[in-house]
């Protein structure tokens, strides 16, 4: 659906913004559609914010996975593990819903081994991440509150 719905971005970098809710059942958002971008622009990608997807809701497991230049995928609520994984350009941010009544600083945003086997791009997480965070993370930057024991340590 999401290939669909980007076909002005993929067919003639066009803008495409799109509001979308997400369960928990929806899982690797974004995996294909960056997939897609991959095939048709190479590494090069697309330029910075020619996609634009935010979600509203609770994400499953690997939230913005393969997402590449080009991509800015945003969430509003928390996700699951993988969160990233493979990510090679892309821009994800995720933040708790409007009107929570806890801190985001102490409560966790996203699941386990966020950020696996990333090459690059930026992760901007306002909460906590669960354990292996950014293991095998060989590029990408991440600006997170606070992460479980094991996290990468660079």
């Amino acid at each position: 659906m999401l290939i669909e719905r980007c076909k002005p971005a993929l067919e003639k970098r066009e803008h495409v913004r799109l509001d979308l809710p997400v369960r928990n059942v929806h899982r690797t958002i974004g995996g294909m559609l960056g997939g897609e971008v991959a095939r048709r622009f190479g590494q090069e990608g697309l330029p910075e914010g020619t996609i634009e997807l935010h979600f509203t809701g609770s994400a499953g497991q690997s939230f913005g996975a393969f997402v590449t230049r080009g991509m800015t995928l945003s969430l509003e609520g928390d996700a699951n593990d993988y969160v990233g994984k493979g990510m090679s350009g892309g821009i994800l941010a995720i933040r708790p819903l409007r009107g929570v009544d806890f801190r985001a600083e102490k409560n966790i945003i996203v699941g386990n081994t966020a950020l696996y086997g990333a090459t690059s791009g930026k992760a901007f997480l306002n909460g906590m991440g669960g354990e292996r965070f950014a293991v095998r993370n060989s590029g990408a930057t991440a600006v997170i509150e606070g992460v479980g024991d094991t996290a990468a340590s660079t």
